[in-house]
């Protein structure tokens, strides 16, 4: 009797500990909602946000030292902060689009991009690499922190804006303006 009773105490001893240990790990391993960036620097902000995306599953890449791609849905973008310790800080959200070698410079992208500046609030849009590429760059405002929530929000958004300038391009532009891929997912993803 004494010794079921030693095993009982040892067990439930046992059992207390195991509780206690693993009402612990859930804390070190729980998915973030809000991502804290007050005090600091775009890169570290980076990482920051880079930290916080893989745990919430996001497919995530760190394409620089303050800019961090995430593939939300069939788009991908690069998400670089831009933190400003005296007053608002932004995410801002890039897209990139390769340019058809026959545009490249010519007059009618430069009108498209300036009518598409002066007409939409929700993004602006750039050419680089002389007329090769254009960048359309959409940002998020906050103060110190941003849920999670607020930056799929914000993406789906600026996706939806992007979707709806498509649309409206003339029929084949698909062909021309294409979006460019900035992560490399692994052979047979």
């Amino acid at each position: 009797m004494k010794k079921l009773l030693l095993v009982s105490s040892l067990l439930l001893m046992t059992a207390c500990t195991a509780t206690q240990s693993e009402s612990e790990a859930p804390v070190v391993n729980q998915i973030p909602t809000t991502i804290n960036m007050a005090g600091l620097d775009n890169g570290k902000a980076a990482e920051e946000l880079y930290s916080s995306l893989i745990k919430a599953n996001y497919l995530v890449d760190k394409v620089s030292a303050d800019r961090v791609a995430v593939q939300l849905g069939n788009h991908q973008f690069v998400l670089q902060p831009s933190m400003n310790p005296e007053g608002i800080d932004r995410i801002l959200a890039n897209r990139f689009y390769a340019v058809h070698p026959q545009l490249h410079g010519s007059k009618e992208l430069l009108v498209m991009i300036g009518q598409l500046n002066q007409k939409l609030n929700f993004a602006k849009f750039f050419i680089r690499e002389n007329g090769a590429v254009i960048q359309v760059q959409s940002s998020a405002t906050f103060v110190n922190e941003i849920e999670l929530e607020e930056i799929r929000r914000f993406l789906i958004w600026t996706d939806e804006g992007l979707r709806q300038v498509g649309s409206s391009l003339p029929k084949g532009s698909e062909q021309l303006i294409k979006p460019i891929p900035v992560m490399q997912h692994p052979t047979g993803a």
